[in-house]
This record gives structure tokens, C-alpha cells and sequence, in this order.
């Protein structure tokens, strides 16, 4: 009798672990695109039961007859700080508050039949109008009363038209994306498209757009910094950047970064940039360098962080290394659309001491999520994003549950799409001498502690080969300049200015010198180059 008891009761056991691996096995599957179609079937019995599709952010209900562009609700703004006085400027820059502003740029429109398109990612019609030019968006429409046109290739919405007595007709409607553009909207770029993204399928855009932090460490790398402002000026809304007067191997320094955004090199950018000031060297850093190392990018989190007002939980935080670039699409895409999932990476392309180096494969890693995600998974901790698997961290399932979110890691881009460039030793060999010297006690062999590393021109041989150090020597062709994603537009449009990192110095092709001459404009760029950006730019 006891025996029946015992083995009811192990059943009973059973079946409610059962049950419960059952739900979370369905929750986890609602990620899956079959699973997701099948709920579809009935999403008022399956889809609220196992999952929750609302949005972090609620979706209002365009009313009818309201204004045909998608406008930012105007929240009541904090005041933003006042300037401080040119005496008190250099001093207290690194105590300075920063105020995240609402971001109310009109990124999408909407059309009269009710369809929701990306504006830079939708072909434009424009309709001439007394006085004016208006420009609206080109939508696809199939089964019209002038008949038959052009079926789209997606199904976005659909509308009723009365006809009368007879009943209703249904007019199909589709945005007409750009190349580079996919999606209902066109508004989901190449790099997230061509992504190992797993929810393509949950993703609508938002009424407000996040608030994009990308936070950095800067010792020398200015040039790339100009670079990285230029690329994300615009769809960044705070550039976290964090000097010291040490350098990594624990060296002083001076603060040349903070020099420059006093005397006027960074003003476009300046409104921008939250200036972070480590004053002091951790302990330890000097023996195990990669605790200096991973002391910076903390500092820089938590510093930062605290000083950034008007925060909300589904901003976005991105910390990336000075020689990384993400491509403005794929930040542009975290910024407007819901339904992605966290951490993500980037699939970067990776170059050596410039971009005609183009190196094998692509440089991925984790270096971004919510700031929600951030503070209760990562501890405000930049570091752990970028070298801790999200699973091994104590509070992730509290964050599951609290969210309703299953974390799931992807990666903007691919392999063959790349989502940012990773430019490694790309400076002048004067440049290279300082990153050897500054370099932290731990990525052994440290080069720098070698004198023949050190020399200028055996640095420049290294550049003019592809080499490195440890004498390896480069086994693949330079980069072709015309190649898609070859380096940050900025770059190619100012050639000159940056031509040491975009054709190498040291070296031409024997073959090629007058041919390369001959290809070569009035501007310094090469043919291909000028003819890429004509494209883009038109």
C-alpha cells in the first residue's frame, strides 16, 4: 500500500515537471518561426497563454484622419544643463551631467491607404503641388479598379473598399524598398535581414525611438574617433568616452582627447560627447595587465552610466574598443524597431595597420543590449557584456521573468555582410611605436618590450607587407578599394585627409603604377571610389 502511494506520488512528480518543461519549451519555441505561424491559428487561445507579443513600448493607434507623418510623442523635456563658462569648462568636464534629449526625427511616414514606411529606406515619389514639391512615399498596389498592376512581393496591410451592394474587395499595399532595404516598412537593413536574428518576423517599429548610448575608451585613436562621430553622429544620442592620464601599462599620459574637445576639434560633435576621466591606475594593473584592461571599459560603464539623465530601460547601450565601427544601419535599425532580441554582436570586417589589409573572416563580439539588460544582468559592468556568456550571470533568469523576454544572442550581419569595420593598428608608424610603448602587461609576447619591434622602419616594413611581429608574413591580396563595406564613407569622402589608412603608403603594385595614375582624378580618389560614392550619394 505504501508502495502505491509512493510510486502515485513520484508520478504526480513527474507529470508536473513535465507540464512545466512543456511551457517553457513553448515560450522558448515562440522565437521559432513555425511554431510562431502555428499560434497564429489561434493567437486569442495559444499566443497570449505561452507568450507575450506586446511591445516594450506601447503601440498608440494612429487616428483617423490624422497627419500622414508618423510624428515622436513630445514628452515634457527635463531642462537641459547650461554650458558651463569657459573658466569652469577644462575643470569640471568630467563632472558635468548629461541629459538624454527625446529624439524626434520623423523617420517614417505614413501613407493614405495606412501603410508605415521607412522614409531613407523607400523609393519617393514626388508630386508636384502648387509652390511646392511634395515628396511621397512609392507603394505597390495589386486588384485596382484601373486594373491589374504590379503584385508585391510582401503582403503588408490590407483595406476595404465598399462596392456597393456586391460586397468588398481587398487592396493590397506594400511599401517599395530601396536596395539595401527590406521588410513591410523598408526599414530593416541588409545587416539584420542577412542576420542569424531569429525573431525577423516580431519586428515593428516603434512610435518613440530608443535612445542609443555608445560608450568608448580613447587613448590615441583619433583619427578613428573622428571617423566613428561622423558615422553615428546622427543616430547616436551620447558618446560615453573615457581618458586617462595612464596609458594601459600604466605609463602617465596626457589627456590629449580632453585638449581637443576644449579647443574646438570636436565641436560638431561635442553635444554629444559625456567626457569620462579615470584619474587613477588599479591596483594589480601593472603586474596582470588585463586587469587594467578590464578595469577601463568598468570605469567607463559605471562612471558614465551614472551620470546620464532621462535614462529609460529599452535604450540602447553599445560599448565598443576605439578601432571598432559599427555601420549606422544596423545602430539605426536597434534605435526604431521592436522585436529584437539581446545581447547582440557585430559582425565586423577586419583590417591590419589600414584598410587595403583586409584579414580573413569577421571580428564578432558581444558588445550591446538594453539598458535594463545592462543593470540587471551585467551589473552596470561593460567587461562582463563583452567577455561573459549572458547564461553564466547570476540575475539573467530574474531578467527573463521580470521581462517576459527569452534572451536569445544574435549578430547583426554575417560573414559575407558585414555590420562594422574592425581596423587594427591602423595608424601612422609614429602611431604604432605609441600603441607598442602604451600597450598593457598581459597579450603576450608584448612587442613593445622588444627594441627591434620598436624601430620606425622595420614598423613601416611590417605595413608595406601585411607582416607581423613574430615575422608571419601576409598570405592574401591587398583589399580592392571598390569593394562594398571597403571602409566608413567618411573615409572614402575624404580621401586625402585619410588616404594613409585607406591605401597603403609603402607599397604599389609594379604592374599597376601607371594604370593607377591614369584611374586616378582630379581629387586624389581612385575611379572606383569616386564612382561608389556618386552611387550612394545619388
Amino acid at each position: 500500500m505504501k508502495m502505491r502511494r509512493y510510486k502515485l506520488f513520484l508520478m504526480f512528480c513527474m507529470a508536473g515537471l513535465c507540464l512545466i518543461s512543456f511551457l517553457h519549451f513553448f515560450k522558448t519555441l515562440s522565437y521559432v518561426t513555425f511554431p510562431r505561424e502555428l499560434a497564429s491559428l489561434s493567437p486569442n487561445l495559444v499566443s497570449s497563454f505561452f507568450w507575450n507579443n506586446a511591445p516594450v513600448t506601447p503601440q498608440a493607434s494612429p487616428e483617423p484622419g490624422g497627419p500622414d507623418l508618423l510624428r515622436t510623442p513630445l514628452y515634457s523635456h527635463s531642462p537641459l544643463l547650461q554650458p558651463l563658462s569657459p573658466s569652469k569648462a577644462t575643470e569640471e568636464l568630467h563632472r558635468v551631467d548629461f541629459v538624454l534629449p527625446e529624439d524626434t526625427t520623423e523617420y517614417f511616414v505614413r501613407t493614405k491607404a495606412g501603410g508605415v514606411c521607412f522614409k531613407p529606406g523607400t523609393r519617393m515619389l514626388e508630386k508636384p503641388s502648387p509652390g511646392r514639391t511634395e515628396e511621397k512615399p512609392e507603394v505597390a498596389e495589386g486588384s485596382s479598379a484601373r486594373g491589374p498592376a504590379r503584385r508585391p512581393t510582401r503582403h503588408v496591410l490590407s483595406t476595404r473598399e465598399r462596392l456597393g451592394s456586391r460586397g468588398t474587395r481587398r487592396k493590397w499595399v506594400e511599401c517599395v524598398c530601396l536596395p539595401g532595404w527590406h521588410g513591410p516598412s523598408c526599414g530593416v537593413p541588409t545587416v539584420v535581414q542577412y542576420s542569424n536574428l531569429p525573431t525577423k518576423e516580431r519586428l515593428v517599429p516603434r512610435e518613440v525611438p530608443r535612445r542609443v548610448i555608445n560608450a568608448i575608451n580613447i587613448n590615441h585613436e583619433f583619427d578613428l574617433l573622428d571617423v566613428r562621430f561622423h558615422e553615428l553622429g546622427d543616430v547616436v544620442d551620447a558618446f560615453v568616452v573615457c581618458e586617462s592620464n595612464f596609458t594601459a601599462y600604466g605609463e602617465p599620459r596626457p589627456l590629449k582627447f580632453r585638449e581637443m574637445l576644449t579647443n574646438g576639434t570636436f565641436e560638431y560633435i561635442r553635444h554629444k560627447v559625456l567626457y569620462v576621466f579615470l584619474d587613477h591606475f588599479p591596483p594589480g594593473g601593472r603586474q596582470d595587465g588585463w586587469i587594467a584592461d578590464d578595469y577601463l571599459r568598468t570605469f567607463l560603464t559605471q562612471d558614465g552610466v551614472s551620470r546620464l539623465r532621462n535614462l529609460r530601460p529599452d535604450d540602447v547601450f553599445i560599448i565598443d574598443d576605439a578601432d571598432e565601427i559599427p555601420a549606422r544601419d544596423g545602430v539605426l535599425f536597434l534605435k526604431l524597431y521592436d522585436g529584437w532580441t539581446e545581447p547582440f554582436a557585430f559582425h565586423m570586417r577586419k583590417s591590419l595597420y589600414g584598410f587595403f589589409w583586409k584579414q580573413p573572416g569577421t571580428l564578432e563580439v558581444v558588445s550591446g543590449c538594453t539598458m535594463d539588460m545592462l543593470q540587471t544582468v551585467y551589473g552596470l559592468d561593460g567587461i562582463r557584456l563583452r567577455r561573459r556568456q549572458y547564461y553564466t550571470m547570476p540575475n539573467f533568469r530574474q531578467y527573463e521573468n521580470r521581462t517576459g523576454h527569452i534572451l536569445v544572442q544574435w549578430s547583426l550581419g554575417s560573414p559575407l555582410h558585414f555590420a562594422g569595420w574592425h581596423c587594427s593598428w591602423c595608424f601612422t608608424p609614429e602611431g604604432i611605436y605609441f600603441k607598442l610603448v602604451s600597450a598593457q602587461n598581459g597579450d603576450f609576447p608584448r612587442w613593445g618590450d622588444y627594441e627591434d619591434k620598436r624601430d620606425l622602419n622595420y614598423i613601416r616594413s611590417l605595413i608595406r607587407t601585411g607582416g607581423w611581429f613574430d615575422g608571419t608574413q601576409q598570405e592574401y591580396p591587398p583589399a580592392d578599394p571598390s569593394e562594398h563595406m571597403y571602409a566608413p564613407k567618411y573615409l572614402l569622402k575624404n580621401y586625402d585627409q585619410f588616404r594613409y589608412l585607406l591605401e597603403n603608403p609603402y607599397r604599389e603594385p609594379k604592374s599597376n603604377v601607371e594604370g593607377g595614375r591614369r584611374n586616378q582624378g582630379s581629387d586624389g580618389r581612385p575611379s572606383a571610389v569616386r564612382g561608389k560614392l556618386d552611387t550612394v550619394e545619388g
